[in-house]
C-alpha cells in the first residue's frame, strides 16, 4: 500500500509556472505507475499526465502537451508536475494517483491510491 501527499499548489498569474510534488510513503514506489489528474468545480476528474515505473514513458492530455512535464525521482519516492504557461482553464484541484499495475491508462478508475489534492488557481 502507498500513501500520497501532494504539495506545491497555489495562486499564479496566467502565463506563470508552478511545480507540484507528490510524495509517496510505503514500499515499492518504483513499481507504481503514477499520474496526475485534475478536477474543476462541477466537473469530472480529468487525466493530465502519467508516467511509467522507471519514468521512461510519459503521456499527456492534449490540453497540457508542450506546457506540462511529469517526472519522478524513485530515490525520493516523489513524482512531479512542472506546469508552465499556465492558463485560466488550468484552475482545478490537482490529484496524484498511483497504481501497482505496469500498464495503466488515462482513466481514474485504473489508479488505486490517491492523495488529498492541491489547489491550483490561475488568475488573469
Amino acid at each position: 500500500q502507498v500513501q500520497l501527499v501532494e504539495s506545491g499548489g497555489g495562486l499564479v498569474q496566467a502565463g506563470g509556472s508552478l511545480r507540484l510534488s507528490c510524495a509517496a510513503s510505503g514500499r515499492s514506489f518504483s513499481r507504481y505507475a503514477m499520474a496526475w489528474f485534475r478536477q474543476a468545480p462541477g466537473k469530472d476528474r480529468d487525466f493530465v499526465a502519467r508516467i511509467s515505473w522507471t519514468g521512461g514513458r510519459t503521456y499527456y492530455a492534449d490540453s497540457v502537451k508542450g506546457r506540462f512535464t511529469i517526472s519522478r525521482d524513485n530515490a525520493k519516492n516523489t513524482v512531479y508536475l512542472q506546469m508552465n504557461s499556465l492558463k485560466l482553464e488550468d484552475t482545478a484541484v490537482y490529484y496524484c494517483g498511483g497504481s501497482p499495475s505496469y500498464y495503466t491508462g488515462p482513466y481514474s478508475y485504473e489508479y488505486d491510491y490517491w492523495g488529498q489534492g492541491t489547489q491550483v488557481t490561475v488568475s488573469s
